[in-house]
């Protein structure tokens, strides 16, 4: 009741020239700051030193009365010295804070607008204040906050009001956090009401401005945005297409545009066509009833009822009858059909190279076959040597060194950091979260992680992590962690037990809540032990908001940090990981136990965790990739042997037949009959009779051969770059399987098929085919080939039997290998340098992991085509010899009975299988339909456009979760990262090559400093944290030049201090201020901040050697040597500083485009410094080194790609022998690729190396596809010239001719083979290989084989170069002409001729 009577009184009669109160009256606590009196009397002059009083708060208290007294005087000189720390840089904060405070403890008329609310007694027995009301006036509590609210405190990459406020947003958070009562703070509550009380006026001084003229006033950019130039708009990194029609860009709007219009035509265009044709259909037929009679004496000189091809499909030659007269006769035949005098046309043209590589073929393949068992001991000699590379086997598990080139700028300039400055920390993340009720860890499926509980378990788990000692050396965390004060300073551990003191002693479960709220809201008011300010977004994770209010206590994780220091000293380094491996054994157990015996889930990394995950082999799933070799192996096995010539029943029908006749076994009739059954299959048998072909006729093992031969190629790929020095990367493990899927067994099969053609014309039953097999009707067949040579027509007319009878049809088995050889060796060759070439190209991507992978699959291309060209010959004719002679396959010691055969009926399929024929019979003709062409074309443009289309959303990065097991922790850790981190990576901004002892130096770096370059570092890094979604920087740079020469500042009372005797000797922390004075005291010109006198040359080197060993305390925040001590690196002898970095941090990068683009941002930053000041400066951040590659990305695949297809049309026209056939699989090619491009986009795969290199790998296997149908269609010849006015009829000829030949094996040995061996890749759970393997493969395979069986044949068909007919037919098709009496049908025939198969 006194206390509440005192202050009444004292409240009734305060007004202008009184006081409210004077005097210090003690302290609450020992250790407290003293507490004022409660004064209720007039101002007065005694007691007041107003020397001091002046020097605090200038000249208006130099004279007249104070309510202070020199002990307040000298309290209030000590809190602004810490204050003034921190906003020293802005005149307008420090005066606007000098004038408040000195208002408050000393105005004259304190009265007027303060009022003791309540008293308390003292632990000297005095009565003091307890608590105020300050009443200030809204306009200068606006412009006291404004002044100071941008101020930054470089040290700690914050803002000074996070210190001096609390982290305020307006003046009224401002001063309430200053007048809250705290340990670092005021003494005694003050209260700042929002309406003056009756008889009160507020404190309404007008406030400094800090975009005002005077040097009283005036800050710098760096403090004051106000007066800063604001830079040039610029778009963000990696921006999309700023033009726009609607919701498209301009580019897809042009694409379907002209595509619209393509299509329209042609659709407008057949539809005249269509009618047009009927129009002169109409007006022939008349024409042609009328000249009936006269036309039937008209016949040719000889009469055939030969067929001709089905020429429905064939593009129609109406109006040619008058363009030939000078060339041959015409004669007509029918509407759209000729006959031609093959006399001009009777020899084929040649190509001296294809010509020599034949001959080259078939020379290799007929020593080969001829000397198998040489062959096999000289080649598998070499290669056995080529293994002995394996000796020199390494594998490279460094990310870095897997994943960055040598010569890559960031790689170069980490190295560049880590040698100047150190290696960045090594950080030990821990994220805890609550068990969830959902198996997610997306932000808000979690409940709060927060309880008195699990705060006091986590606890007890901090103190076991910082008592864990490694084996064998039992280290602990201290003898690691970074220290900031140095080594007898603490270890840096972010969590929110720091906010606690690490001790949750003094808290119980009523008090921790509050306590954790008010450190979240003001963390400078709860420093750790390490004295750095820790801000609730690093401690917290996933915070709700309500209201726009932070909910902390709602949290959804725990972040906590241990930062662990590194070094290039490997001893250091060792001793760290020893310890972090035993830190990760821990947390793997903790996080089996955690659940259970808390609730709790952590996710977890440590500095080996990254490295030891990537090491691992794991992600590869055996079991898919076994299972993609074992259907791969069945199918090749099961189907290479399907073409041989025979009219055996299948397994099935001979199953089916011994099931109807089993039961005779067992019937009188069936045991007494003494007639012997004409057809032995209807003899009943206890046993199946299995067919013949199934032991004998199988390819198991040649097939198994093959795909060991693809093995051993790649096996000795990799000893023989291991030899000279080319590392294993992960990636090569990780892809092996699919490597031998890309190598393939594709040879193999075009090899047997080959032969099986080989041996239905030239085998033991050849003449038996020919001559048995006349259905009495014709089967169409290539004009450039002779009746009796054809690989597919085993049925001829009446007239050719005489012929074909006296032709020599066997051939021994060599001569038929080396024929097969001789024939598809230069496809072989084609595809394989094309191929081998691509993967090489992949070498030109500078990453270690790709080049290399680049290279051993460019060598196992390359050896397996050299194996399968001379081993797999030599095994080819191995098996050719077994089988005639009757051998069971995989047992040749065993030899089957040969079986009569009765042929009494033809032998059925003319040797063709399923697939042959129904190329032959169905697609082929059906392909080559002019309106069907037309349609095909529109569709496949239409794919290239939606392609293009796709491509604009195809985005860059790699997530680094893909690299990793499927198992991994470090996935969980990862997913963590994303949901609940909300602070970005650090990034410095170094700077070398600028003298910073010379003024000129110190102006391109410095920003608080009037006299500062206006584009300086500081100042262009300050303006680029404006614009944060540009520059993804978020915090305010630390800039070591502006607080060390602050430092120097005579009026930071407790920092730069030199003997009074001996000015050339500091003086330390703890020396008494009566030996001491302030480095620049006394200076002329004084310290001031246009930098005129401040220091330079060795003055300069003197005092900066000195900063940087100045403990950073709270008396001088400004020291450099916790905040820079790594900031800086000095030449040898000291005297000049090498290099310097800026730091900052990135905002929140939550997303590969993030990352990437905080990259691009960073660079172009320092591009501009670096040309602005002249000063070299490049950009550091941790991820720099792994992202890049992105920079580079689209250049080097455009660069890979093109000089690929360069590649690809140099071959292709060389080896084919037109550069228009050339030209036109090298397009169609290059769509495949755009195809696959654009499927990337539809699918969600990121282009990066890995991808890129699956680029590449599908430009190489898209020839495959093409090159066989492509040399096949050059290869065939109808006898016509090109510039015949049939030559459309001539191009569909030869493409139908091409198409029939290879398209079964395109097919089957190179489509089906990987279809098969890829599509059991679906049932994978890795996500690596579903998205870079399975995805991409998938559709390269089949856009690859659309592309080139759908699409190439028709623009070939349309504008394909004229063909070169193979060199062994020419004499024959020569004699074949004269034969016929130079009568030679061209097979042009109209629909009406059609004669089916």
């Amino acid at each position: 009741m006194a206390t509440a009577e005192v202050v009444t009184a004292m409240s009734a009669q305060g007004g202008e020239g009184h006081c409210a109160m004077r005097g210090s009256c003690g302290s609450k606590h020992f250790f407290g700051k003293p507490l004022p009196c409660p004064y209720n009397g007039t101002a007065s002059e005694t007691d007041v030193n107003r020397e001091l009083l002046s020097s605090l708060c200038g000249a208006e208290f130099q004279e007249g009365p104070t309510c202070c007294t020199t002990d307040q005087l000298e309290t209030l000189r000590d809190n602004l010295v810490t204050a003034e720390n921190i906003i020293s840089s802005c005149p307008a904060c420090r005066n606007n804070f000098r004038k408040f405070w000195c208002t408050f403890t000393c105005s004259p008329d304190q009265a007027t607008f303060l009022n003791v609310t309540s008293t308390q007694i003292s632990r000297t027995g005095q009565e003091a204040v307890k608590s105020v009301d300050f009443v200030v006036s809204d306009k200068f509590g606006e412009g006291f906050y404004d002044s100071c609210a941008n101020i930054k405190f470089g040290a700690s990459n914050s803002y000074a009001m996070d210190f001096i406020g609390g982290g305020a947003k307006d003046h009224r958070g401002f001063f309430k956090f200053m007048g809250d009562v705290k340990d670092m703070g005021s003494p005694f509550q003050i209260n700042f009401p929002s309406q003056s009380p009756p008889g009160m006026n507020p404190f309404d001084a007008t406030p400094r401005n800090c975009s005002d003229n005077d040097l009283a006033s005036r800050c710098t950019c760096v403090d004051c945005p106000d007066i800063c130039r604001a830079l040039p708009e610029i778009p963000p990194p990696n921006a999309p297409p700023t033009c726009h029609v609607g919701m498209v860009s301009c580019l897809t709007f042009v694409l379907i545009l002209v595509y619209s219009l393509a299509a329209a035509s042609f659709s407008l265009g057949y539809i005249l066509q269509l009618s047009i044709r009927k129009r002169r259909e109409k007006s022939y037929e008349r024409v042609a009833l009328s000249a009936d009679a006269a036309s039937e004496t008209l016949v040719s000189p000889r009469s055939h009822s030969r067929g001709l091809i089905g020429a429905s499909s064939l593009a129609q030659n109406i109006d040619g009858e008058d363009s030939t007269a000078t060339q041959s006769e015409s004669r007509h035949l029918g509407r759209g059909a000729s006959l031609l005098d093959p006399i001009e046309t009777v020899q084929p043209r040649q190509y001296a190279l294809n010509t020599m590589l034949r001959r080259a073929f078939y020379r290799l393949g007929l020593l080969t076959a001829s000397y198998p068992w040489m062959t096999f001991a000289t080649v598998f000699t070499v290669v056995g040597l080529l293994n002995l590379g394996w000796q020199k086997f390494e594998v490279e598990t460094d990310p870095v060194r897997l994943w960055v080139a040598p010569d890559s700028e960031s790689k170069l300039q980490k190295e560049f950091f880590d040698e100047h400055f150190g290696p960045f920390y090594r950080p030990q993340q821990i994220f805890i979260t609550s068990v969830p009720s959902t198996d997610s860890v997306e932000t808000g499926s979690r409940p709060p992680v927060l309880s008195w509980d699990k705060l006091k378990y986590w606890a007890a788990v901090e103190e076991d992590i910082r008592s864990l000692q490694s084996i064998p050396n039992g280290y602990t965390l201290d003898d690691v962690c970074f220290k900031p004060a140095g080594p007898d300073g603490f270890c840096v551990v972010q969590s929110v037990l720091a906010w606690f003191g690490n001790d949750l002693e003094q808290y119980d479960e009523d008090t921790w809540a509050s306590h954790l709220l008010s450190c979240a809201e003001s963390p400078v008011t709860c420093l750790p032990d390490y004295q750095q300010p820790l801000a609730p977004r690093y401690v917290l994770g996933a915070v709700p908001e309500q209201d726009g209010e932070k909910q902390y206590l709602d949290a959804e994780a725990l972040v906590v940090t241990f930062v662990v220091s590194d070094s290039l000293d490997a001893e250091v380094q060792a001793r760290a990981m020893e310890w972090e491996t035993e830190l990760r054994g821990y947390l793997q157990r903790l996080s089996q136990r955690a659940p259970l015996e808390a609730g709790l889930e952590i996710a977890f990394s440590t500095g080996v965790s990254l490295e030891e995950e990537i090491s691992k082999s794991t992600n590869t799933d055996v079991r898919i990739v076994v299972l993609s070799y074992l259907a791969m192996f069945f199918y090749i096995a099961l189907t290479l042997g399907h073409g041989s010539v025979g009219r055996e029943e299948s397994l099935g029908t001979s199953l089916r037949e011994w099931a109807v006749n089993l039961p005779k076994l067992f019937t009188r009739a069936g045991t007494s009959s003494s007639t012997m059954s004409i057809d032995s299959r209807t003899t009943p048998r206890l046993f199946p009779r299995l067919p013949r072909k199934l032991f004998i006729e199988s390819k198991f093992t040649l097939g198994l051969f093959g795909i060991f031969l693809v093995i051993l190629s790649i096996s000795s790929s990799f000893a023989f770059f291991s030899l000279v020095g080319v590392k294993v990367t992960l990636i090569i493990a990780e892809v092996i399987p699919f490597l031998v899927l890309a190598v393939g067994v594709d040879n193999v099969f075009i090899l047997v098929h080959e032969l099986d053609r080989q041996n239905l014309l030239h085998g033991p039953n050849a003449a038996i085919v020919t001559q048995g097999l006349d259905y009495g009707f014709t089967t169409p067949m290539s004009p450039t080939r002779s009746r009796i040579r054809s690989q597919f027509d085993s049925v001829h007319s009446h007239e050719d039997s005489v012929d074909a009878a006296s032709t020599p049809l066997y051939l021994s088995q060599e001569e038929r290998v080396a024929r097969t050889v001789a024939k598809m060796g230069p496809s072989i060759l084609l595809s394989t340098i094309t191929e081998t070439i691509a993967f090489a190209l992949g070498a030109l991507v500078p990453m270690p992991a790709v080049r290399n992978f680049a290279l051993y699959a460019a060598g196992s291309v390359l050896l397996n085509a050299m194996l399968q060209v001379t081993v797999f010959v030599s095994a080819l004719v191995i098996d050719l010899k077994r089988v005639e002679s009757s051998r069971v396959d995989c047992f040749p010691c065993i030899r089957m009975p040969p079986r009569i055969a009765l042929l009494d009926e033809p032998i059925p399929n003319s040797g063709l299988g399923t697939l042959a024929r129904f190329i032959r019979r169905r697609y082929a003709p059906f392909i080559l339909r002019p309106v069907v062409k037309g349609v095909v074309l529109l569709v496949f443009s239409g794919v290239l456009v939606a392609s293009i289309v796709s491509i604009q959303h195809v985005e860059l990065g790699f997530d680094q979760r893909l690299a990793l097991p499927s198992e991994s922790y470090l996935i969980t850790y990862f997913d963590s990262v994303d949901a609940y981190l909300d602070i970005g990576p650090p990034v410095y901004f170094v700077a070398t090559g600028v003298d910073v002892t010379k003024r000129t130096g110190q102006q391109e770096l410095c920003g608080r400093f009037t006299t500062c370059e206006e584009l300086s570092i500081a100042n262009v890094l300050e303006a680029e944290r404006n614009r944060p979604s540009v520059s993804f920087i978020a915090e305010p740079a630390a800039s070591w030049i502006d607080d060390y020469l602050r430092w120097l500042d005579p009026h930071q009372e407790r920092c730069c201090r030199v003997r009074k005797r001996d000015p050339s000797v500091f003086c330390g922390q703890r020396d008494s201020p009566r030996v001491c004075q302030m480095c620049y005291a006394d200076r002329e010109p004084a310290w001031n901040i246009t930098m005129n006198g401040l220091p330079e040359g060795d003055e300069f080197m003197s005092y900066l050697r000195q900063w940087l060993i100045s403990p950073t305390s709270e008396e001088c925040s400004l020291a450099g040597k916790a905040s820079y001590g790594a900031a800086l690196s000095l030449s040898d002898d000291g005297e000049r500083v090498v290099a310097s970095h800026f730091r900052t941090s990135h905002t929140p990068l939550k997303s590969q485009a993030d990352l990437i683009n905080s990259f691009a941002a960073a660079q172009r930053i320092a591009d501009d410094l670096t040309r602005e000041t002249g000063v070299s400066v490049f950009p550091y951040s941790l991820h720099y080194v792994f992202f890049d590659q992105f920079a580079h990305i689209i250049a080097i695949t455009q660069q890979v790609l093109g000089l690929g297809l360069a590649a690809v049309l140099l071959i292709t026209a060389l080896l084919l022998g037109s550069w228009r056939t050339g030209t036109i699989v090298t397009a169609v090619v290059g769509m495949t690729v755009v195809t696959v491009m654009g499927v990337m986009g539809i699918w969600g795969i990121m282009l990066n190396a890995i991808s890129l290199v699956n680029l590449v790998i599908s430009l190489g296997i898209a020839v495959e596809f093409c090159a066989h149908v492509a040399r096949a269609f050059m290869s065939a010849g109808s006898g016509l010239p090109v510039d015949h006015p049939a030559g459309q009829k001539e191009r569909d000829e030869r493409m139908w001719t091409a198409l029939v030949d290879v398209g079964p094996s395109v097919l089957s040995g190179i489509t089906f083979t990987k279809l098969i061996g890829m599509s059991v890749l679906a049932l994978t759970r890795s996500r690596f290989l579903e998205i870079y393997y399975f995805r991409m493969w998938i559709t390269l395979i089949v856009s690859g084989a659309l592309h080139g069986l759908v699409l190439l044949p028709v623009v070939l068909s349309l504008a394909g170069g004229p063909g070169f007919p193979l060199q062994e037919a020419d004499e024959e098709w020569m004699s074949h002409a004269i034969r016929n009496d130079y009568e030679y049908t061209p097979f042009l025939a109209d629909d009406d001729s059609v004669h089916s198969d």
